[in-house]
């Protein structure tokens, strides 16, 4: 599977909070993230590992493994089952890997 630029087929999962699959295989998908400024990601957990880079912008992560605020060319990964949550502290652009996929984020 192959990827072009699109600014289309973004889905709004929460106020504030938009994603678009980028590309995926059998074990594994990459996703793109649009956080506008004010937007929470309330915390939650899935058995999926999600290995993040922060494109643009400022985010705080809080959670199992305590607090910490990144800027751009900051990268994470939570194993799966760690609850996890985020608020954009300015307009974010984040790509994510899920291992294995999220099917609720499939095309």
């Amino acid at each position: 599977m192959f990827y072009k630029p699109d600014s289309s087929n973004y889905r709004e999962l929460l106020s504030g909070v938009s994603m678009k699959p980028l590309s995926h295989g059998e074990n594994s998908m990459l996703c793109e993230f649009r956080l506008k400024r004010g937007a929470i990601i309330p915390t939650h957990q899935h058995p999926q590992e999600q290995t993040g880079y922060l494109v643009r912008g400022i985010l705080r992560f809080f959670g199992d493994e305590g607090e910490i605020t990144v800027e751009a060319g900051c990268s994470w990964n939570f194993k799966g089952g760690v609850v996890h949550g985020a608020e954009a502290l300015d307009d974010s652009v984040v790509i994510e890997v899920f291992s294995p996929l999220r099917p609720e984020y499939l095309p």
